[in-house]
């Protein structure tokens, strides 16, 4: 089955990731390979949920006994179509539905998730003992952020929760974060994340453009190249490597050739503090910074972070646009977000 690599698995429940019907006095053992398939899937750093017709509590509770609880965001469990399901975990996950799987032991669910999302790939409880080897399910590497995955999304939850009890405006909750966004160098070590990064992050992200590890590796050795990879901190914990940038530095103006940051991060407002970052370092050496800006259904917000950094459009050829920023007053960085840097030259 081709398409983009899986993000997010949604399973049934009932006579899919156990035996019977819970509600029926079913789903006292779980079917061959389902424990399995769930921890292989979770290292590899692919989400999973649940869209099961069930009740909420019942079902949960004997998830719980299975050990298997922990590993599904955002489970949907009720008595709605599950297409409508699905729907909502792409919603709380912010990943797009080409991304999504989705396994049901019924032909007529599947069907129904189909026909209101037809990019979403269908399984059958029957394909379970082969779900681990189909390529939609292997991700070219396993870093240590992707298998932390499902760790820094249950993460994102505290942080949500958190943010809906807060009483005082956005930025007041940010500063109560304590971020801190770091920039490094993109090393040997960062080569099969920052690989991923390209592959998987599609809204924020400036031209779309993907790399393999050895034109990575060739860039971080490029002197006409700064490859930069951007982490981020706060008081919850570790995000990650989240972001990262590519400049060409071999004409007599700088030229942004990728900007992406993961979705993961979007109110945080780092993407823009990188560009603005961008900015100040190419003031501070005296060079225009122009901007490759590729236009999909997927990434305007970032062409309004341009706008909003102050780069003007100067060409469209062919599906590309160039923009520059005029070189004038360096702007401010975010006065709740902490900035570290290992490389010189980057003035903040």
């Amino acid at each position: 089955m081709s398409g983009p690599t899986i993000k997010c698995l949604v399973w049934d429940l009932d006579d899919t990731i156990w035996d019977g019907v819970l509600l029926e006095g079913g789903g006292r053992s779980l079917k061959p390979g389902v424990l399995e398939t769930v921890q292989e899937l979770d290292r590899r750093g692919i989400l999973q949920s649940l869209a099961s017709r069930n009740d909420h509590e019942a079902a949960l509770a004997r998830l719980e006994e299975f050990g298997l609880a922990e590993y599904f965001l955002y489970p949907q469990i009720n008595f709605g179509p599950k297409s409508d399901s699905v729907k909502i975990i792409a919603e709380k996950l912010n990943i797009d539905l080409d991304t999504f799987a989705f396994i049901d032991d019924q032909a007529f669910e599947r069907s129904e998730v189909r026909s209101v999302h037809p990019a979403v790939r269908a399984f059958s409880d029957r394909d379970l003992a082969s779900l681990t080897e189909l390529k939609c399910f292997c991700p070219r590497f396993v870093t240590p952020d992707s298998a932390r995955r499902r760790q820094m999304y249950q993460t994102d939850q505290e942080r949500a929760t958190a943010e809906e009890k807060f009483q005082g405006p956005a930025e007041a909750f940010l500063a109560n974060l304590e971020l801190k966004f770091t920039l490094d160098r993109v090393g040997p070590g960062d080569l099969e994340r920052a690989v991923d990064l390209t592959e998987r992050t599609h809204q924020l992200n400036t031209t779309g453009l993907t790399f393999d590890h050895d034109q990575l590796a060739a860039l971080t050795h490029s002197p006409d190249h700064l490859l930069v990879i951007n982490s981020l901190t706060d008081r919850f914990g570790d995000y990650g490597r989240i972001g990262l940038s590519l400049l060409d530095k071999s004409g007599d103006r700088w030229v942004l050739k990728l900007l992406l940051m993961s979705c993961r991060v979007m109110s945080r407002g780092v993407g823009s503090a990188m560009l603005n970052i961008w900015v100040r370092h190419a003031l501070a050496a005296g060079r225009e910074l122009y901007a490759d800006f590729v236009e999909t259904d997927r990434n305007r917000i970032m062409y309004v972070t341009y706008c909003f950094a102050g780069f003007e459009e100067v060409e469209r050829r062919d599906g590309r646009i160039l923009l520059r920023r005029p070189a004038a007053n360096p702007p401010a960085l975010p006065p709740y977000l902490g900035v570290e840097c290992s490389m010189p030259g980057f003035d903040f």
